[in-house]
C-alpha cells in the first residue's frame, strides 16, 4: 500500500514557505492506518520492547495503536500539570525558551526497554527530551520510531545516540 498517497501536502502552512505534511487522511483511512501500525510494529518486533512512550499530542495516536498491536504498555509523556499522580520531569530547550515533559514516576520500571513513538521527526528535540526522561526513570531507549521523517532537518543527528526508524521520508 502506498502510504504516501494518504498524506496530504499543504503549501504555506502554518506559514509561508512551509510544506505541511498532513497525516489526517492517513489515520482516517482504516486500511492505511492498519498498514502503518503494522509497518511500525515490524520495525520494533525484534527489539524486545516492554513499553511504548508517546509524547503529547499526536504521539498519543500512534503510540496507543502500536502498544495495542504489540501487546505492551503505554506511557503518555505530557506537558506539566496534565498528569494526576507524582511525576518526573525533563526540561529541554527550544528555539525561543524551554519546554518540559512529564511522566508518572512509576510508569517505567528500571531496565524496561522503551520505544518512543511520534508522528514526525524534524529537529528531534521532543524525541530527545522523551529519551532523556525515559532514561531518568531507569528505562532503556531501544528505539525512536516515527511516521514521517523530514530528512532535510537535523532530527537524526539530534538522536544520534539512539536507534531511529521511520516509515515515510520527505
Amino acid at each position: 500500500m502506498d502510504l504516501k498517497s494518504l498524506v496530504r501536502s499543504i503549501p504555506d502552512f502554518p506559514k509561508e514557505g512551509i510544506l505541511f505534511r498532513d497525516i489526517t487522511p492517513l489515520i482516517a483511512d482504516p486500511d492505511g492506518f492498519q498498514e502503518l501500525i503494522g509497518q511500525m510494529a515490524d520495525k520494533l518486533k525484534d527489539k524486545n520492547i516492554d513499553v511504548v512512550v508517546g509524547p503529547e499530542a499526536r504521539g498519543f495516536i500512534f503510540s496507543a495503536a502500536l502498544a495495542q498491536a504489540m501487546k505492551v504498555g503505554l506511557v503518555l509523556a505530557r506537558k506539566p500539570g496534565k498528569l494526576p499522580y507524582k511525576t518526573i520531569s525533563y526540561e529541554y530547550s527550544l528555539e525561543y525558551g524551554t519546554d518540559e515533559l512529564q511522566i508518572h514516576e512509576d510508569s517505567i520500571k528500571p531496565g524496561q526497554r522503551v520505544a518512543i513513538v511520534d508522528d514526525l521527526l524534524a529537529t528531534g528535540g521532543t524525541a530527545l527530551a522523551c529519551a532523556k526522561l525515559c532514561e531518568k526513570a531507569g528505562g532503556i531507549v531501544a528505539d525512536c520510531c516515527f511516521v514521517i521523517e523530514l530528512t532535510d532537518l537535523p532530527g537524526r543527528e539530534t538522536l544520534k545516540d539512539y536507534p531511529v526508524d521511520t516509515i515515510l521520508r520527505y
